[in-house]
C-alpha cells in the first residue's frame, strides 16, 4: 500500500470530518477480517498485526506464529525446523512474525475488507449526524417539505453545519389548520433526537410549547439577553398559547417588551404560528395574583387559594363568566396547565 492509500485518507478527513485515527482503525479491521476470510483457522485474529508509518507512508500487515514441535494448525504454528530456517534463534514456544502481502487476498477476502471500509464510513457519518442535531434538541430548525404522506405525515430535509437528514413532522405534531405543500420552508422544534440502526432519528413538532418559547426569544431581545423571563407556556396549537413573562428589571416591563412597538413582536410570531393567538400575562409568586392575571381577558373579582396551593376557587362578575371559562372551555383549562392549578370558577 502506496502513499496513494494515505493521501485517500485524508481527502475523508477533509470532505467528510471523519478522522484519520478512525479510518485507521476501520481498516485495520477490514485487513484482519480479510486475513481471517483466506485463513480460517487463524483464530480471533489476536497474531495479527498491522502497523501504519505515517513517515514512509506504508503499511505492513504481519502475521505472527508459534513455534511448535508437531504443527497441528499451520494459520497461527510453525514447526521448530522452518522457523530456524527464518532465524536460527528460534526455538520452541517463541514467535515469528511474516509479511502478509495483501495484493495476495482472495477476491471474497478482498470484497470483505471493502464492505468493512465502507461500513465503517457510514457508521462515522450517522455518527457526526447523530452529535450536530443533538447539539439543536429543543432549538428551532428551519427545513423544507420534501414528501407529503398520505396517511398525513410530512417529511422535511433539516439541515445543520452541512450535515442533513429527514425527519418526520407527525400528524400529531402538525398546527391545526395548517397546509403544508411540497417545496415549503418551515420551521420545527427539534423534541429529541435518538439513535438508530440506520441514523439518528430526529424528532420535531410544530405544536410544543417549546416552539413558542424560542420564537420569542428570536423576536425579544430583553428574553434572549436574559433581562425578560419566559416562566411558564401552556398551549392548545393551533387555538391559543398563554403565555406568563417576568422582568429582572423594574424599568423594563415584560408584557410590553413581548408585544413589541405596535405589537411587531408578537406579531411576528402569530404569524410563524399561522394566527394562533398569543395571551401573555405578567408571572408573579403570588398564587392569587398570578391565577388572576392567567384568566385574562376576564375580570376576576377574588381569588381564594385552597390549603396546598394546588387548587382555587375565582368568583367573576355574572357576565364575565363564559369569558372567564372560554370556549368548551379553552381559557380555564389553559389557565389551569399555565399556573399548576386546579380552578374552580363561579359567579358573583
Amino acid at each position: 500500500m502506496n502513499a496513494e492509500f494515505f493521501d485517500a485518507i485524508d481527502d475523508i478527513e477533509k470532505e467528510k470530518g471523519i478522522p484519520k485515527a478512525y479510518m485507521q482503525e476501520k481498516i485495520t479491521q477490514a485487513l484482519v477480517a480479510a486475513y481471517k476470510r483466506d485463513n480460517p483457522g487463524v483464530g480471533n485474529g489476536d497474531n495479527i498485526l498491522v502497523e501504519w508509518d505515517e513517515k514512509k507512508k506504508k503499511i505492513r500487515m504481519l502475521v505472527q506464529k508459534l513455534v511448535v514441535e508437531t504443527v497441528e494448525n499451520d494459520a497461527v504454528e510453525i514447526s521448530k525446523e522452518a522457523a530456524r530456517d527464518i532465524d536460527a534463534a528460534m526455538d520452541i514456544d517463541d514467535m515469528i512474525s511474516f509479511e502478509v502481502k495483501t495484493k495476495d487476498f482472495g477476491r471474497i477476502a478482498a470484497q470483505t475488507a471493502k464492505q468493512v471500509i465502507i461500513q465503517g464510513i457510514r457508521e462515522a457519518e450517522r455518527g457526526m449526524v447523530f452529535q450536530e442535531f443533538t447539539s439543536k434538541e429543543h432549538e428551532i430548525l428551519s427545513g423544507q417539505v420534501t414528501r407529503i404522506d398520505p396517511r398525513g405525515g410530512v417529511m422535511i430535509s433539516l439541515t445543520g453545519k452541512g450535515e442533513k437528514t429527514e425527519a418526520l413532522l407527525a400528524q400529531g405534531e402538525q398546527i391545526a389548520g395548517e397546509t403544508l405543500k411540497e417545496g415549503d420552508r418551515v420551521r420545527v422544534y427539534v423534541v429529541e433526537v435518538r439513535r438508530q440502526p440506520r441514523g439518528p432519528q430526529v424528532l420535531i413538532s410544530r405544536t410544543h410549547p417549546g416552539l413558542v418559547k424560542r420564537l420569542f426569544e428570536m423576536e425579544v431581545p430583553e428574553i434572549a439577553d436574559g433581562t425578560v423571563e419566559i416562566r411558564s407556556i401552556s398551549r392548545e396549537a393551533g387555538s391559543r398559547t398563554k403565555m406568563a413573562v417576568w422582568s429582572n428589571d423594574p424599568n423594563v416591563d415584560p408584557i410590553g417588551a413581548c408585544v413589541g412597538p405596535r405589537g411587531a413582536r408578537v406579531g411576528a410570531v402569530v404569524e410563524e404560528l399561522k394566527g394562533e393567538k398569543v395571551d401573555i400575562v405578567k408571572y408573579s409568586d403570588d398564587a392569587a395574583s398570578f391565577v388572576s392575571a392567567a384568566l385574562a381577558p376576564s375580570t376576576v373579582i377574588s381569588v381564594e387559594v385552597l390549603e396546598g396551593n394546588k387548587s382555587c376557587r375565582v368568583t367573576v362578575p355574572f357576565d364575565q363568566l363564559s369569558l372567564a371559562i372560554g370556549k368548551e372551555g379553552q381559557n380555564a383549562r389553559l389557565a389551569a396547565k399555565l399556573t399548576g392549578m386546579k380552578i374552580d370558577i363561579k359567579a358573583e
